[in-house]
């Protein structure tokens, strides 16, 4: 999946849909409900939709300033951490064969800080330096010659994958490879950071209920305009799509990781764009999607990758094992979706936070 590129397990459509069901509307406040700004656009090869609640009308130039600095926030994000384009903070630290420090923005050197702590507690489950492999299935950039890759060459390449071969100074907000073939590939924390940067934004301009999704990743703050918390929805994992499950979400972040949307068919096979940095192949199990609620997108996002990656078995007892908060859905060998929440997803969206759909 390339950073900022590739299209995720998107919760966009189906969450308009739930919003969109309770009679939202971009206009003036009245004696019972407060205004609704709508600010949506594309970024990182994906969709973004924001939504601020506000008891006051805006005019026009407050609008055109807060989609300004919007849009300028996630700019930002795909300037540095895209790897499709060859300008970027990351691409251009992805070209380079020295083993010298690398100096990087703060903002790209936090995000691979995030990343590299959630391979820590993951087992390396995530990876940022998976991008030779994903580059090799064709989930990048280039297309490659031949699919799949032979044996000899995911070897090879795997041989060059591995956090912990890059070094990271935070005084110095520098990045080293102690193997200059290490490439990295963002695309598992660049959308849930560039959602934590606009809400960052819509905070500084005193906005206190607003919700921000890009490309499937969300964080929802306050109350919507109907005066409750914001109605999300965790989207059936099966290629006709539909609602599996609408949370109500406030003061969190949420993303989810799903194989069955950004796939390719080699040799009659539909693989998933999510690759397991320890084998070198598309995740091949029955973990259909999994959605995370954390404090931050950015660590929300990581980690709904690295437990797709684990699978519905591993990822489950790690999620119980650190106390996170994610929902597995399950497919078994009929196509039927089951659901398995950890305990602590359960408690922060208890009965009165979590419902069914339909």
């Amino acid at each position: 999946m390339g950073p900022c590129h590739a299209a995720p397990a998107s919760l966009l459509p189906l969450a308009l849909l739930v919003w969109s069901s309770v009679g939202v509307s971009d206009c003036a406040p009245t004696e019972t409900a407060p205004a609704l700004h709508i600010f949506d656009g594309a970024t990182m090869g994906t969709t973004y939709a924001v939504r601020v609640v506000t008891a006051d009308t805006w005019d026009q130039p407050r609008r055109d300033r807060i989609r300004d600095l919007i849009q300028a926030a996630l700019d930002d994000v795909e300037s540095k951490m895209s790897h499709y384009r060859s300008s970027s903070e990351l691409s251009r630290f992805n070209q380079t064969r020295a083993t010298a420090p690398f100096p990087v923005s703060a903002e790209t050197f936090d995000v691979i800080r995030h990343a590299y702590q959630l391979s820590e507690l993951t087992g390396g489950a995530l990876d940022v330096t998976v991008a030779p492999l994903v580059n090799a299935w064709g989930f990048g950039p280039v297309e490659p010659e031949i699919l799949p890759p032979d044996a000899a060459l995911l070897a090879r390449l795997r041989d060059h994958v591995g956090y912990r071969k890059l070094e990271l100074d935070p005084g110095a907000s520098t990045l080293r490879k102690t193997d200059p073939e290490i490439e990295c590939d963002l695309s598992a924390v660049a959308k849930g950071y560039g959602v934590d940067q606009v809400a960052e934004v819509l905070r500084e301009e005193g906005v206190t209920r607003f919700m921000v999704e890009v490309g499937g990743e969300i964080v929802a703050v306050g109350l919507n305009q109907q005066g409750g918390p914001w109605r999300i929805a965790i989207e059936r994992p099966v290629m006709a799509g539909g609602v599996q499950r609408v949370v109500l979400l406030g003061g969190h972040a949420m993303a989810t990781s799903g194989d069955y949307r950004n796939v390719r068919e080699v040799d009659g096979r539909l693989l998933s764009h999510t690759i397991d940095p320890r084998t070198g192949w598309p995740v091949a199990h029955q973990l259909a999607s999994v959605s995370v609620v954390a404090e931050l997108c950015v660590v929300a996002d990581g980690l709904a990758t690295a437990l797709q990656v684990l699978g519905p078995d591993d990822g489950y007892a790690l999620a119980v094992e650190r106390g996170w908060a994610a929902l597995f859905l399950v497919r078994d060998d009929t196509g039927a979706i089951s659901e398995r929440a950890t305990p602590a997803f359960e408690a922060l969206l208890d009965a009165t936070t979590l419902v069914p759909a339909g």
